[in-house]
């Protein structure tokens, strides 16, 4: 299989607070991770910066001029000498943006889109979209959970509008549900959105009874439980729904935080479980996409769990 990587350095200057489990730090041990030998065969790419109208595919231009006021300006010089700390803003309780920040949700929303152009033209089978601000919580008109833009969804749109896809396919992994690409296309038949996720969490929706117009599969699982409930809910729940679909793309929001090391859940999965998942991904888009697969970024906190879990994940993309 050949793989590409996208990962824009601008995504590391989205700053946070000191102690706010998103941090640049996430992306850097990613990159650490993937220096080894075993990830020489990696397609490494520059991605263009997104265009402002593609967030409009799925956020009104009124939330996006909110976000983008929102932002803070830069320090200068004379305050950078005399220790000002940098502006941080927050748009949500637990969502904050910095002055790069609008650059970094672009670049984003640029390596997404362009991970979905790579697929189309063949010049990959599949594609890993390194980045940050994540986007699975962010609804239409509201950021929350970290997230200002809905990536995965974004991305979803440019394969129905740039290259025809009839069926689209989101797969949500991350432990908190994703609320927002739920509510993105609740009512909309031409995307499945599916979700393994830790239920009671936040944000507290994903209930199995909430299935929109039969596009939304939800299999929450209980705190505490690890592979063997969540291997079960993948194939009784996620895949018979897939193989109904046959999708045209599939997109993962690759949240790794039911990893048992993760601060923020209490789930119980390691490497092996995201390894597992993303082999039986790939079969699907093998069997129904022309092995067409793009894979985003979402959660995960503790760096050691994201780093081994994204490396097992990266490296059974380009095993196939």
């Amino acid at each position: 299989m050949s793989t590409r990587l996208y990962n824009p350095s601008i995504c590391l200057e989205h700053l946070t607070p000191p102690g706010h489990p998103e941090r640049p730090d996430r992306l850097r041990a990613l990159n650490s991770a993937l220096e080894g030998d075993e990830f020489y065969r990696l397609d490494r790419a520059e991605a263009p910066m997104g265009e402002e109208e593609a967030i409009l595919y799925v956020h009104p231009e009124s939330y996006a001029e909110r976000i983008r006021t929102a932002i803070p300006r830069e320090i200068d010089e004379e305050e950078r000498e005399s220790g000002h700390p940098q502006r941080l803003t927050r748009v949500d309780s637990d969502t904050v943006v910095s002055p790069k920040s609008w650059k970094a949700a672009l670049a984003a929303i640029g390596a997404s889109n362009a991970a979905v152009d790579t697929v189309f033209a063949g010049e990959a089978d599949n594609v890993f979209v390194a980045v940050r601000p994540p986007g699975h919580h962010a609804e239409r008109d509201r950021a929350m959970g970290f997230c200002l833009f809905n990536n995965a969804a974004i991305a979803a749109r440019h394969a129905q509008r740039r290259h025809g896809a009839e069926r689209v396919a989101i797969i949500d992994w991350d432990v908190h549900h994703g609320n927002g690409t739920q509510d993105i296309f609740q009512s909309d038949p031409t995307v499945l959105y599916c979700s393994t996720h830790q239920m009671p969490l936040y944000p507290g929706t994903g209930a199995k009874d909430e299935t929109g117009v039969g596009n939304i599969v939800n299999a929450p699982l209980s705190p505490g439980t690890g592979s063997r409930e969540f291997r079960e809910a993948f194939t009784s729940r996620v895949l018979p729904a897939l193989d109904d679909f046959r999708p045209d793309l599939i997109i993962i929001s690759a949240g790794f935080d039911a990893h048992h090391r993760d601060p923020l859940a209490e789930l119980n999965l390691d490497e092996g479980d995201f390894d597992w998942a993303t082999g039986k991904l790939m079969d699907r888009a093998e069997r129904f996409s022309a092995n067409r697969l793009v894979s985003i970024l979402e959660g995960g906190y503790d760096l050691q769990g994201l780093s081994q879990s994204a490396a097992a994940h990266i490296t059974r993309l380009m095993k196939g």
